[in-house]
């Protein structure tokens, strides 16, 4: 059987929430599948036939070595979506280089440098607005400002951050989690906020549910796959598209392709879709 290492870090040694139904899926297709943290010096990684980046959510704060050894792992053995996607998409700058080919929430790049002034214009352009971590997952680092003077700023971040407009719709239509998995739209998940709360994380009060796939906005998630695989010459195997409507339309607010939460916890079946595509890359 064909072994594949699935991979998460130190704090959930088990992987994701729902993580226990990967593993089962996988043997079904006889497929040796074991759970390892990313920074486990003792694992051989040369011995798998497959690495698939799975729950590593620490590599936000730890991303040179997260990237260090995404490439030593690389060198050794296939991993899915590979070490050149996870350096790109670890950087939400993506998303203002994207904008010119893919509906994408209005995005700009700020710094210590442009910070005023790149907030000045934003604030301008978009009333209230959003500030992110260019490198950030899970929420983490978000701040939400109507003016310079806004006390809310004092929470930043270090920088690079993005800053988009703050989109009402989070509260009344949320947010929308398209898989795409072999370049195919699979599965839908949407998610709202709690209260006066803009992020639908279950953190934060956020709540997810499994709904029947939107034509619309998979095809809006299969486009940007499909250009972010032309772009940078990578074989996607896997992704997750986030939605969120900007100006009645469905554009893309995140692209997660190092590490998406596959919400399994919520759907299930979609752990035998993703071991469907681990079958198929082993098969190559």
């Amino acid at each position: 059987m064909p072994t594949v290492l699935l991979v998460t870090f130190n704090l959930m040694p088990e992987g994701e929430p729902g993580g226990e139904v990967l593993v089962p899926a996988l043997a079904e297709r006889e497929i040796d599948a074991r759970w390892v943290c990313w920074d486990d010096r003792s694992v051989d990684w040369a011995a798998a036939d497959l690495v698939a980046v799975r729950s590593t959510w620490d590599y936000h704060r730890r991303l040179d070595d997260f990237l260090a050894w995404s490439r030593e792992v690389a060198a050794v053995t296939p991993v899915l979506n590979g070490a050149d996607v996870f350096a790109w998409n670890a950087d939400k700058a993506y998303l203002a280089e994207l904008a010119s080919e893919v509906a994408v929430v209005p995005t700009a790049l700020l710094d210590d440098d442009n910070l005023v002034i790149g907030l000045t214009e934003a604030l301008r352009s978009w009333g209230t607005v959003v500030i992110k971590p260019r490198v950030g997952a899970g929420g983490r680092g978000v701040v939400v400002a109507d003016s310079l003077d806004d006390w809310r700023l004092h929470d930043l971040d270090r920088a690079p951050w993005i800053v988009q407009p703050l989109l009402e719709s989070v509260r009344t239509a949320g947010e929308t989690s398209i898989y795409v998995l072999d370049g195919r739209a699979v599965a839908q998940v949407d998610k709202v906020a709690a209260g006066e709360e803009i992020r639908v994380h279950e953190l934060y009060g956020g709540s997810s549910h499994p709904v029947p796939l939107d034509p619309g906005r998979a095809g809006v998630a299969e486009h940007a796959v499909r250009t972010v695989a032309a772009r940078l010459g990578a074989d996607l195997s896997y992704a997750r598209v986030d939605l969120m409507q900007w100006q009645d339309a469905w554009a893309v607010s995140e692209l997660e392709l190092i590490e998406p939460g596959l919400y399994l916890d919520v759907d299930p079946s979609i752990a035998g879709l993703f071991a469907d595509v681990v079958a198929t890359r082993l098969s190559h």
